[in-house]
């Protein structure tokens, strides 16, 4: 062997021992970091909550991140913290408010600070409820102070419900009215040679309008006005009312905006000062300073003596003592929200199986009344009176049934409502649009401009007709219109005697047309303007019951559910709604990427069309601001 080869053997052995020296080192870094992410998961899933030190004389922080909902939708992927999408959270409006009515109680707690800098967004519904809590917390004598870098619209909602709101010199309070804008799309279906087929009754139907026109028909730009001017007038009317300002105030502010910022040299925080929107500009730091004078602070932590709400509220559940005497009566609560589908459905939308199954599971309960709370803009007609039908059976079987109508209870939500005792809906409710359409779309066109054709035989005229690659034929299209008529009427008869009126005094306030809670209820489609708190108390007296628990019945999530809700709790709260809010201040770049999703929902929400006769009680109006 030569000097030469030996060397080449000592260097190949000598890099080869580095290199499975390196290869075992990532091996045991891997191994140790997965075993610390099943500890973290297991400490997330099973771990017990321990009890918190509330101090004395503390504030409840409300720092909610991401959308106000009715019920948490199910996560589908990792969080970003793992490797996921980034995109924002949840938070349970009921959790928050049980956490303020409790704090209203508690000696404990001081007072309540809003720091909501991170909240992305809540229909105006249930800014209202979060709102009344509030109410109802200074109420018992304790002050609300609000502190904010920016405000939005609705961020703004809940910060006018405190007594001082703060306001970073460098922020602004961006209001801009309510508006329903969407995109259509004809003109590009016709270029791909794409053929929509719709079937419908009422002149207000205008859900399938973004396929079948390139822009908003007269009769919908009429209802869609009327609706949004009174929520608006709802928006308005309130923060005008706890700020104390003269009635036209915010109206003002927005018209005058222009001339406002060059007054105050371009500041959007002056002249909300000046605007009396808010009562103090003061940077995060020196705000945060005021309310540790105010409130106090803790030894040796920065910030103001406080307790997260959700901290607080967990810790109050496991604190809770059963009340002795006369055993309490149980009164069901279940949430509904999103697109009605038939069949099973996860978290965030409503299946008629999932949805039915908690319906009875609520009857084996022997709960002494039911709640169902509805958030929802319709979907399948079918789906819809499968779980009308569980209502009726649950009212069969003497169990009173309450309605609470959360943002929007509309079209097959509105459907399911009538399967209630009674119906509470808030003022600014999106509710009825009663009326029924069919759609879907075919694709022989397309295929034929790119060379591919369709051709068979069969032994009717129908056979073959629902296929996507082949034209509708005459007979189909007579057949689906009639079902849709057939269904409207079914519609009108059901609301009809659900409201004691008849079908043709329901077709006069139906053909899809849309009504705020308030109007609803001037027009006999829901019983009490309230919020969920209202429904139960009115589901107990129904129920006869002077004492009572809410026993939340919710479907039972797989290991695999379990496991991406506790990552996506623990983990990505502040991380996602952060990026939410990034992206929302970055406005011309912020405002193209969030244009993006409202732009594509109408496409997305084709593949969700799967009722068994492809007849649909859906509202398109119906994203409530």
């Amino acid at each position: 062997m030569t000097d030469t080869s030996h060397h080449k053997g000592f260097m190949r052995s000598f890099f080869g021992a580095i290199g499975g020296a390196i290869t075992w080192l990532r091996r045991v870094f891997t191994n140790l970091l997965f075993l610390l992410l099943l500890l973290f998961i297991g400490i997330a899933i099973f771990g017990k909550d321990e009890q918190l030190t509330i101090p004395q004389g503390a504030a409840l922080r409300i720092a909610p991140a991401g959308f106000l909902v009715d019920e948490l939708s199910q996560p589908t992927t990792l969080p970003a913290f793992f490797g996921g999408p980034s995109g924002p959270t949840e938070v349970r409006v009921k959790d928050l408010v049980d956490a303020i009515d409790s704090a209203a109680k508690d000696k404990r707690i001081s007072s309540l600070v809003l720091e909501l800098d991170y909240m992305v967004g809540a229909n105006l519904s249930k800014l209202e409820e979060v709102g009344a809590a509030l109410q109802r917390f200074k109420a018992a004598d304790k002050p609300i102070y609000a502190v904010g870098d920016n405000y939005t619209q609705a961020q703004y909602f809940l910060a006018s419900h405190a007594d001082k709101v703060y306001l970073n010199p460098m922020g602004s309070v961006l209001l801009t009215g309510f508006g329903a804008y969407r995109n259509y799309y004809k003109s590009a279906l016709d270029k791909l040679k794409v053929n929509f087929h719709v079937f419908r009754v009422g002149d207000y139907k205008d859900f399938i309008e973004p396929y079948t026109r390139d822009d908003m028909s007269p009769a919908s730009r009429e209802n869609n006005q009327r609706w949004l001017h009174e929520l608006w007038s709802e928006f308005t009317e309130q923060v005008t009312g706890l700020r104390n300002l003269p009635p036209q105030s915010i109206d003002v502010f927005i018209d005058e905006l222009p001339q406002k910022l060059e007054e105050h040299n371009g500041s959007w925080a002056e002249a909300a000062l000046a605007s009396k929107l808010v009562d103090q500009l003061a940077s995060r730091r020196a705000a945060i300073d005021e309310l540790r004078k105010s409130i106090g602070a803790e030894e040796k932590k920065p910030g103001y003596k406080s307790i997260d709400a959700l901290a607080y509220l967990r810790n109050q559940k496991l604190t809770q003592i059963p009340k002795p005497g006369k055993d309490s009566g149980k009164i069901g609560l279940i949430s509904a929200s999103g697109a009605i589908v038939d069949g099973e459905a996860p978290a965030g939308q409503i299946g008629s199986a999932t949805l039915g199954k908690l319906i009875a599971d609520a009857r084996e309960k022997k709960v002494e009344a039911l709640v169902l709370r509805i958030d929802s803009g319709g979907g399948s007609a079918f789906a819809s009176e499968a779980i009308r039908q569980e209502l009726l059976a649950t009212r069969e079987a003497d169990i009173p049934v309450i309605i609470s109508m959360g943002s929007v209870a509309a079209s097959g939500g509105y459907w399911i409502a009538t399967g209630g005792d009674r119906i509470w809906a808030s003022p600014s409710t999106i509710t009825g649009s009663i009326g029924v359409f069919g759609a879907f779309p075919t694709f022989e066109d397309s295929l034929e401009h790119i060379g591919i054709y369709n051709d068979g035989v069969g032994t009717s005229e129908l056979a073959g007709t629902m296929r996507l690659d082949r034209p509708l034929p005459e007979a189909a299209a007579s057949v689906l219109q009639q079902g849709v008529e057939n269904t409207y009427a079914r519609f009108l008869r059901i609301v009809a005697e659900a409201r004691g009126s008849t079908p043709k005094e329901v077709h006069k306030i139906a053909q899809g047309q849309v009504w705020t809670g308030r109007a609803a209820q001037q027009l006999g489609l829901v019983d009490e303007l309230g919020n969920l708190n209202d429904a139960i108390a009115d589901a107990a007296q129904l129920a006869e019951l002077e004492q009572y628990d809410v026993v939340e019945i919710q479907r039972e999530l797989t290991p695999g559910e379990k496991f991406l809700r506790a990552l996506a709790d623990n983990v990505d709260a502040r991380i996602s709604a952060s990026f939410a809010r990034t992206i929302e201040s970055n406005l011309p770049l912020g405002a193209w990427l969030q244009s993006l999703e409202p732009a594509l929902a109408p496409l997305a929400e084709l593949q969700s069309y799967r009722d068994p006769r492809a007849l649909y009680v859906r509202c398109l109006a119906c994203l409530a601001p």
